[in-house]
């Protein structure tokens, strides 16, 4: 007769006033690095200092493994009903009626998402207080193939005309493809006018190079080029959360970067991973982020630069 395998006793972590269980601490979550769900939770407790205030106030989405990377997988947007009541909520309208997200203020909701298999939660560009006007304007620079030298040519392009138009911005790896680039804003527009400026601005580095870049929604259109998504500026839409760990081989996070990290030719999207969390926390390049900006000025500086570029002067 087969001897019943015990099983592992719940992991007891104290975060602030709760104290979080972390149920089957050994299952493998990562079945190819062997990584568990104790070492997910034992690095989400690791960068929380850097990463919860990239999530303050924020809907979450999350995406959940409860049976490893290497099975099923889903989105969740509803918070569960057997989530505890000490996690914070936002309840938030769309089409047909509401969705209540849950918002991470705390390690403590760290620790308890990562108790779900929740390898990596996905943020809103806009906070719950006023859903409608975004503070981040996210450009997504997604490349055509494994090579990542047009992903760092295209962050240092849009970096330049950012410049341009008087916008401050910020680099980080999303542990999977490409690079995003982060806008900070002052939240006075609505996503439908963040939006449209977002487009504008990629048409006009996609002009610029047009053999390199393009703003072709369609795979077939692109011809090998670096895609320059901007389709993430809009409600309920999410971009992958700093510092999120990518259900991936290796176990990749999203990594903050200073624009001087993009002048390594071997950067690439999943330089950093869960296991080299010590070298990812050296130097903080985000520990002074830029003020918020108007896009007021930014567009009247726009409209300019795209007059001047498509009649030059003789």
């Amino acid at each position: 007769m087969t001897p019943k395998r015990r099983s592992t006793p719940p992991e007891r972590i104290r975060a602030g006033r709760h104290t979080v269980e972390i149920s089957r601490p050994d299952k493998v979550l990562f079945p190819g690095d062997g990584i568990t769900k104790a070492d997910l939770a034992g690095y989400y407790r690791t960068v929380a200092r850097r990463m919860l205030p990239q999530l303050r106030g924020r809907p979450l989405m999350l995406e959940r493994h409860p049976d490893g990377t290497d099975g099923p997988a889903f989105m969740q947007k509803d918070v569960p009903d057997h989530f505890p009541d000490w996690i914070h909520r936002a309840e938030l309208p769309k089409q047909d009626g509401t969705v209540t997200y849950v918002i991470c203020d705390d390690t403590a909701t760290l620790l308890y998402l990562a108790d779900q298999a929740c390898t990596t939660p996905h943020r809103f560009l806009s906070k719950a207080d006023r859903p409608g006007h975004p503070d981040r304007l996210v450009f997504d620079l997604d490349p055509a193939g494994e090579d990542f030298a047009p992903v760092r040519e295209a962050a240092l392009g849009l970096h330049r005309l950012l410049d341009e138009l008087e916008l401050p911005s910020l680099p980080m790896t999303t542990g999977s493809r490409g690079l995003h680039v982060v806008v900070p804003l002052d939240r006075r527009a609505p996503f439908d006018d963040v939006r449209v400026f977002a487009r504008a601005v990629a048409g006009v580095l996609a002009a610029r190079r047009p053999d390199r870049f393009t703003t072709e929604p369609r795979k077939k259109a692109r011809r090998g080029r670096l895609y320059l998504d901007t389709g993430r500026n809009a409600y309920a839409q999410t971009a992958v959360a700093p510092y999120a760990v990518r259900a991936l081989p290796g176990a990749p996070v999203a990594a903050p970067l200073s624009w001087s990290d993009l002048d390594d030719p071997d950067l690439t999207a999943r330089r950093w991973t869960l296991a080299t969390v010590g070298e990812l926390l050296g130097e903080d390049p985000w520990r002074t982020p830029p003020r918020p900006r108007s896009l007021r000025r930014a567009h009247s500086l726009l409209t300019a630069l795209t007059r001047d570029e498509t009649n030059p002067t003789p």
